[in-house]
């Protein structure tokens, strides 16, 4: 069934192999598109993409942190899989990596924007770089601590752009600028413009917005009034617990309690910057040669709180923050339609293998979603894992999500269809016991065979 739809795919496409353009941002809340359901935020060029291609609104990361989930990305692996220090340290290099594999293919593979997982893009198989964005290369030189808001400068600290020789390029500014999409959009166009014509291209283009420190983009400040910002359905002034991350970098952006007009002020410059990438975006589509023969892939890296929860951090197991956006585009593929069936950000591996009719590697542990693209079946996963250190796992299925917190010993049950905003937990009700204790032992299997280390 793979090579039969590989060779369908690969016919449509005149008999040869599509280039692919993948584009990852950078904490984006799975609800942050105009055409999916936010009616304040401005994004008509994801809005152009949900009608050209599948729009997965039910897609998890996995492992709510971007380095990790990067790393499952590359290598289409569980976290506890890909780093064998899990949660830090380097990538195994036993593993196949999504570029190292296009690459043996005959792609010419590229990497864009910020780079967040150990060594260097042309360690894990990409062939060059262009906009670069990693740490160091600022040293010995002043940064403020503060941005103009007065709130503390703590993201991406003497981060810098690189060129192809890994040269810090200072004029571009030391940390997460104002500009940083607009010089990630312009290493990616540069990418696709110069690589080869004589074989496909792998174009992967990481954004670092709209991750924290936030600030106004160019010609964009005040582009949301505050004041017309919707708060989260589920927002809080505080959280219950200490689910983790309690006294985490990103949850001491805003003091506690929260304050509603502190929240929207942050969600105000929180949608500006996804409607700059937005128009960054624009961009990078405006120049591929074909649009309509590229297979096109945005997700972002995991979503954010924001106020829900009382939360401003992503590492968490809540709807808000374990999901990311997720739109599939590409020749022969399916236009304008949506799907809620489970899906893992770790699933892009296997499935830009089968589009391309390339192998798919025996280290990959993911799904290919190729076979609900082509409507040959409604899923591929009957549940989904979500974990956090050694504070947090989960598990759902089409309905029911179960967290525990090993630590606390404690748990949340939640109702994803009466209850998508998680506001209720029945994790103490009498009559959820055994539906609990199911959802427990499918987990408890699916981290024995993944070598969680807290099994």
């Amino acid at each position: 069934m793979r090579l039969l739809l590989a060779a369908l795919f690969m016919a449509q496409t005149a008999s040869a192999a599509p280039n692919i353009l993948l584009v990852v941002s950078d904490d984006q809340r799975p609800d942050t598109i105009h055409a999916l359901g936010n009616a304040v935020v401005e994004t008509p060029n994801l809005d152009r993409l949900t009608t050209l291609g599948t729009s997965f609104t039910r897609a998890y990361a996995g492992y709510p942190i971007c380095h990790v989930s990067r790393a499952q990305i590359l290598t289409g692996t569980p976290a506890f899989v890909a780093l064998p220090k899990y949660p830090e340290g380097a990538i195994d290099p036993k593993l196949a990596t999504l570029a190292g594999t296009l690459q043996k293919a005959g792609y010419h593979t590229s990497y864009t924007g910020k780079w967040h997982n150990d060594g260097h893009p042309q360690q894990r198989g990409y062939t060059t770089t262009s906009g670069l964005y990693s740490s160091g290369g600022g040293k010995g030189t002043a940064q403020p601590d503060n941005d103009e808001r007065g709130r503390p400068l703590t993201g991406y600290r003497g981060w810098t752009f690189k060129d192809a020789q890994n040269k810090p390029e200072l004029d571009k500014g030391i940390g997460l600028q104002p500009s940083n999409s607009r010089h990630v959009a312009d290493g990616a166009i540069e990418a696709i413009r110069s690589a080869p014509k004589d074989k496909p291209w792998f174009v992967h283009v990481n954004f670092a917005f709209p991750h924290d420190p936030r600030q106004w983009p160019e010609g964009m400040k005040e582009r949301y009034d505050p004041a017309k910002i919707p708060l989260p359905p589920n927002f809080a002034t505080k959280h219950p617990f200490d689910h983790g991350n309690i006294d985490g970098r990103d949850e001491l952006l805003l003091p506690t309690p929260r304050e509603e007009a502190a929240v929207r002020e942050e969600l105000a410059l929180y949608y500006a910057m996804v409607t700059d990438l937005d128009a960054h975006l624009g961009r990078i589509l405006a120049a591929l040669p074909s649009l309509d023969e590229t297979i096109i892939i945005f997700t972002s890296d995991q979503g954010l709180a924001l106020g829900s929860h009382g939360l401003l951090g992503k590492q968490n197991q809540y709807e808000h923050s374990i999901r990311s956006p997720l739109i599939i585009c590409g020749p022969g593929l399916p236009k304008n339609e949506h799907s809620a069936a489970l899906v893992q950000l770790s699933d892009l591996f296997p499935t830009l293998c089968e589009l391309t009719g390339v192998a798919i590697p025996d280290t990959v542990k993911s799904d290919s979603l190729v076979p609900m693209l082509m409507h040959k079946t409604d899923h591929v996963h009957d549940f989904i894992t979500g974990m956090f250190t050694d504070t947090q796992r989960m598990i759902c299925d089409s309905r029911w999500k179960l967290v525990i917190y090993p630590k606390l010993g404690r748990e949340q049950l939640f109702d994803l269809q009466s209850d998508p905003h998680e506001l209720k937990d029945l994790s103490g009700d009498a009559k959820q016991q055994e539906r609990k204790a199911d959802l427990k032992r499918r987990l408890q299997v699916w981290r024995l065979a993944n070598h969680d280390p807290l099994h």
